[in-house]
Order: C-alpha cells, then sequence, then structure tokens
C-alpha cells in the first residue's frame, strides 16, 4: 500500500498552522524586487541584472549623484544633494516672479505619480510626498544644469560644480546609468512648466539635453540640430536613440542560420580588409567587396559606460531593439588580443582614450559576455554571414593568406626575397654542376 493511501501516517502528521499561515501570507504578496509590473511597456528603469554586474564591476554604479530612487538617500551621494536644493532654489528664483512657485511643480508631478511609478522594475517603499519631492528635486536640477551648460541661464559666480573640473564628466555619466533614471516625461512636464513666457524661442528639451552630453560624445553640431522632438523612456534612451533611428533594417531575418565572424588578425589573413568611413553614427557598420567600413568610435571612460548601459537597458527593457548589444558582440568578435586594438587603432576605427590595448580588447571581451539577443534578427546579420561567406570562398583567400604570411612587413618581405634569390642561386648552382 502506498503511503499516500494509509490514513494512519496521514493522521499522524500535523499541519503547522503557523506555517500555512507563512505560506498563504506569502503567496497574496506580489513580489517587490521584481514587480508584477516589471513586463509592462511602461516599465523601462531597471535594476542591472546581477548577471551583468557580476562582469563589469561597477560600470553601473553612480558614483557621484543619486537620481531616482535606487540609490537614494546614500551618504555617499551627499554632496551632490546638497547642490540639487540650491540648483532649484536658482530655478524658483527666476520662476516665482512669473507665478510658477514649489507648490505648482509639486501639483503637476502629483498628477503623473501613479504612471511614474509603474516605469520601475521595483517597488518603490517611498510614500506619494516622499516620491513626489524626490521627483521634483532630482528633475528640477537636471534642467537647471542643462540650461547653465547650454547657456541659457548663467552659472552662480564660483560654482563649485564648473570650476572644479572633475564634477561635470561624473555628471555625464552618472545621467546615463540605467538605475539613475527618472521618466522622461517628468522632466518634459517640469521643463514646459519652468520655461518662462520670454524663453519661448529656447531649445526643445531634447535638443537641451543632446547638446549637453554632446561635451562627451563630441558629435557634429549638425548631427545633435536633427533630433529636436526625439523622446526617450528616459535620459539614457534618449542618447541611446539619436545613434540608432537611421540604420538600414530592411532585412529582418537571414534564410540561413547566422555566423558569428573571426577577429581581426583572421579576416586580414583571408583579404578581408577594415576601414575607416564617415558616418553619423558609429553602429552604422557595412560590408561590401572584401571591405568592412566602420565609423571611428572612441572609447573612454563616459562612452564605456554608455555602452554598458545602453546594453543592460536592451537586455532588460522588451521595446527597443538590440542594436547596442549587436554592436558591442561585433567589437568582440572582432577583437581577441591586443594586437586587434592596435591594428584597429592604425585604421583608425578605434580612437583609444581608454588605457592600453590590451584594456581595450579586454572591455569589449567582458561586454561581450552574458548577453541574450537574436543574432538572426539583428541589423547587423546580413553583414555576419557575408563577412563568413567571404572569409570561406575559395582561391583569393589562400592568395590573401599568401600575401598576409609573406608581405605584410617589410621584414616579411625581405625574408620572403632572401628564401627566393637563396632558392634560385641553388637551382643555378644545380644545374651548372649537372651541365659541367
Amino acid at each position: 500500500m502506498a503511503e499516500e493511501d494509509n490514513p494512519h501516517i496521514i493522521d499522524m502528521w500535523q499541519v503547522d498552522e503557523e506555517r500555512l499561515a507563512s505560506m498563504l501570507e506569502n503567496i497574496s504578496q506580489d513580489p517587490k524586487l521584481l514587480s508584477k509590473a516589471a513586463g509592462k511597456k511602461s516599465c523601462c528603469i531597471f535594476r542591472v541584472p546581477t548577471s551583468l554586474a557580476d562582469v563589469n564591476g561597477k560600470a553601473y554604479q553612480p558614483r557621484i549623484v543619486s537620481i531616482g530612487p535606487y540609490h537614494r538617500a546614500q551618504p555617499r551621494f551627499n554632496m551632490i544633494q546638497e547642490h540639487k536644493w540650491r540648483y532649484l532654489g536658482s530655478l524658483l528664483s527666476r520662476t516665482q516672479a512669473k507665478g510658477l512657485g514649489l507648490e505648482d511643480c509639486l501639483k503637476a508631478v502629483a498628477l503623473l505619480e501613479s504612471r511614474a511609478r509603474e516605469c520601475y522594475s521595483e517597488t518603490i517603499p517611498l510614500n506619494s510626498h516622499e516620491f513626489i519631492e524626490m521627483m521634483v528635486l532630482d528633475g528640477c536640477f537636471i534642467l537647471e544644469l542643462f540650461r547653465k551648460v547650454g547657456r541659457l541661464v548663467p552659472f552662480e559666480p564660483d560654482d563649485p560644480l564648473v570650476t572644479m573640473s572633475w564634477i561635470l564628466p561624473f555628471l555625464y555619466r552618472d545621467f546615463l546609468k540605467l538605475e539613475n533614471q527618472i521618466p522622461y516625461f517628468i522632466l518634459e512636464r517640469l521643463y514646459e512648466l519652468s520655461n518662462l513666457p520670454q524663453e519661448e524661442s529656447t531649445p526643445t528639451l531634447s535638443s537641451l539635453a543632446l547638446e549637453f552630453f554632446n561635451h562627451s560624445t563630441l558629435r557634429p553640431d549638425e548631427v545633435i540640430a536633427r533630433f529636436p522632438h526625439l523622446k526617450g523612456k528616459h535620459l539614457l534612451d534618449l542618447v541611446r536613440s539619436s545613434f540608432v533611428p537611421n540604420l538600414n533594417r530592411e532585412q529582418k531575418r537571414v534564410p540561413t542560420p547566422t555566423h558569428v565572424i573571426h577577429c581581426v588578425s583572421k579576416l586580414r589573413s583571408a583579404g578581408i580588409k577594415i576601414t575607416p568611413t564617415e558616418r553619423d553614427s558609429f553602429l552604422d557598420v557595412t560590408f561590401r567587396s572584401g571591405v568592412i567600413e566602420m565609423p571611428t568610435i572612441t572609447i573612454d571612460d563616459f562612452m564605456s559606460s554608455f555602452l554598458l548601459n545602453c546594453e543592460a537597458f536592451e537586455q532588460c527593457y522588451n521595446g527597443c531593439s538590440m542594436d547596442i548589444t549587436t554592436y558591442v558582440t561585433l567589437m568582440d568578435c572582432l577583437i581577441n588580443t591586443h594586437r586587434d586594438v592596435e591594428y584597429l587603432c592604425d585604421r583608425n576605427i578605434i580612437e583609444n582614450h581608454f588605457g592600453t590595448d590590451g584594456e581595450v580588447a579586454h572591455f569589449f571581451n567582458s561586454a561581450g559576455k552574458e548577453v541574450a539577443f537574436d543574432i538572426d534578427t539583428c541589423y547587423l546579420s546580413q553583414l555576419f554571414n557575408d563577412v563568413h561567406q567571404y572569409y570561406r570562398s575559395g582561391l583569393h583567400v589562400q592568395w590573401a593568406s599568401f600575401k598576409y604570411t609573406y608581405f605584410d612587413t617589410p621584414w616579411s618581405f625581405i625574408s620572403a626575397l632572401a628564401a627566393f634569390i637563396l632558392l634560385v642561386l641553388t637551382v643555378a648552382q644545380t644545374y651548372f654542376s649537372a651541365v659541367q
């Protein structure tokens, strides 16, 4: 007889009422660390997955300023937290004379509270007053800094956020950390409210924001000017979107499984060249007639942080393309060692402001780990396959390999020439000896 059919055993086992109550309570509770709303399109601000954080260390953690709830009230951010209140006061000093006070800002954001909470993947343990205060304080600080750096309003004399040259570069990076965001529509509402009537000719919020971050992205002004009405889920998504809108997406799926490509050294041995090209976005990579054309990308502290946080956003948010992830995967394929980085630097594909060539190689190799995306539907799927087919094709690859081995450097050419001359002399000596 099976134990489950024995009523005596069932009678002997008594239900622990306290444990039963605990289990029922757990069943009734909603998840907090990854809320049920995290799967909705409205949810766009996430904790970085542990799998990525373990690989890339502190790349996702803000260094000097906390924006939003995830890193709020940590003592290490107290210095900039104090200046947030000063910047809020600076903004209100201009708007109060025109009838806009602090209470108006709080009321406007209060109408958006429920929508703003849905943007976070975690349940935010703040009451309404605390949450609204945080949105207004952080949003007005960002907007006022945008205006001051954009010279719409002057900085106060001897403002330490400007006079101390180390602070602004950290703010550029911290404002683009995935865990350090507030919803873009909050910034839009506060920007709309705080624009005075005589400021009607001021730039749009997207233009002002992209101009602010262009101190680090260093794109031509005419490129930034093309996005006056660009929107994003938050600032990270806004800047990310400014790099991806015009990519060729005509072919969404290739007919055969997509193959990853080899590193630079192996591609060169097969006669595939990599050349720089002038394009608006570093993502705009093409391949034709044995040549990969890639725009120049500057790898520094800002760009490395930006790439990693965009990649984390694409891994978490189900409403965007995987373009940054695809590009990082491409670079991970191309780069195996510092020699590959050295070649890309020599070809002006990479401007290395990051460190040694080995450090750049380590960055891309680490960034390419623990990411998930569909290589068959990515925007570079056709390029991956075309390069793979060219690499495997016939006689020209063997000839290219011969040239790469014997004529790639002056020393290899001299060695090959010396070997050829020695062979000719040996044959001649043998011939004349036979004739004699």
